[in-house]
């Protein structure tokens, strides 16, 4: 019969065998490299394809371009944050100011949403104060 101390024991093997240091930094999957060759030279073009695609209202698209441009908002300083970022890439040139301004509406309307249900959470919570 086995204890609870028993399930608790250390992992079979451990971290690596002795001498084997794993996968030296940096290495990459066979299949990652692969990838990366066949799209080696091809990244503007699709980025460019992504943008338009998200520009036309691909919800795919859009989330593609939006997690690469803007960290994940969850309140007013992460937009500060993000508004900086995007003012940035304008200024660098990586993206147009019209895209600019298409992602700067997105981002209004999320920090709304984000707004809103913190507001209802802070009411609620006051709510079930007084009761």
């Amino acid at each position: 019969m086995t204890t609870a101390q028993d399930n608790n024991a250390t992992p079979r093997g451990g971290r690596f065998a002795a001498g084997n240091p794993g996968k030296p930094k940096g290495a990459r999957h066979r299949v990652t490299r692969a990838a990366e060759e066949l799209l080696d030279g091809e990244a503007e073009v699709l980025t460019r394809k992504a943008i338009e695609l998200a520009k036309n209202g691909d919800p795919m698209a859009l989330r593609l371009c939006m997690e690469r441009i803007l960290p994940p908002l969850t309140g007013p300083k992460d937009a500060v944050t993000a508004s900086a970022a995007l003012l940035a890439a304008v200024a660098a040139g990586e993206i147009a100011p019209g895209e600019a301004s298409v992602v700067g509406r997105l981002l209004e309307l999320h920090l709304r949403a984000v707004e809103a249900h913190d507001l209802e959470a802070r009411l609620a919570a006051l709510e079930a104060l007084q009761r």
